[in-house]
């Protein structure tokens, strides 16, 4: 796969994963707690790390939840739509990161997102606690935890069961373009 086709294919994967950022909370009939829930925006901006590499998926990561708010009032801008673009970033970094670095076997999938899935919502904790000491408001440990890990729990094993299947289906049908394939 020569670089022009390279980079035209991870252009290409960032605009459908951004678009899927779009789409795939409306699943949750815009239902706030649902959508805490199952973290739909998530699962695009790890495949776009995964597909694309870093740059990418931190882009991605950082306009998605800026941009369905201009586009669907949701998430609310701030704090949430705020600390939100900074945990999606570095989802999106680092899930392209450690895929670079992890050999490319199905197993070193899992660790690589859930290294940044622990990553992303360290960012998101403290995004919020920066938020939080600006406004003279409180974000206490117990808020995190509840924020980051016990609200979220249903959309940290549907995004550790989907996101590796998916990468897995791309890698065997050779679309991923952060990949070298052997010819033949």
């Amino acid at each position: 796969m020569s670089k022009k086709l390279r980079i035209t294919l991870k252009i290409t994967y960032s605009a459908v994963c951004l678009a899927l950022c779009m789409v795939l909370p409306l699943l949750t009939g815009q239902i706030q707690e649902i959508g805490n829930m199952l973290c739909p925006m998530h699962i695009p901006v790890f495949l776009c790390g995964f597909l694309c590499g870093m740059p990418y998926g931190a882009l991605v990561g950082f306009v998605a939840p800026l941009l369905r708010f201009a586009i669907f009032g949701m998430p609310p801008i701030y704090p949430t739509g705020l600390a939100m673009a900074f945990e999606l970033a570095a989802y999106g970094f680092f899930s392209g990161l450690f895929f670079k670095v992890f050999p490319k076997k199905f197993f070193f999938l899992y660790p690589s997102l859930i290294l940044s899935m622990l990553i992303g919502r360290g960012v998101w904790g403290l995004a919020r606690f920066i938020m939080a000491s600006v406004d003279t408001g409180v974000f206490t440990l117990k808020m995190f935890l509840a924020g980051a890990f016990t609200t979220a729990f249903p959309g940290i094993i549907l995004h550790i069961v989907l996101v590796p299947l998916i990468v897995l289906a791309l890698m065997k049908a050779h679309l991923m373009p952060t990949m070298k394939y052997k010819k033949g």
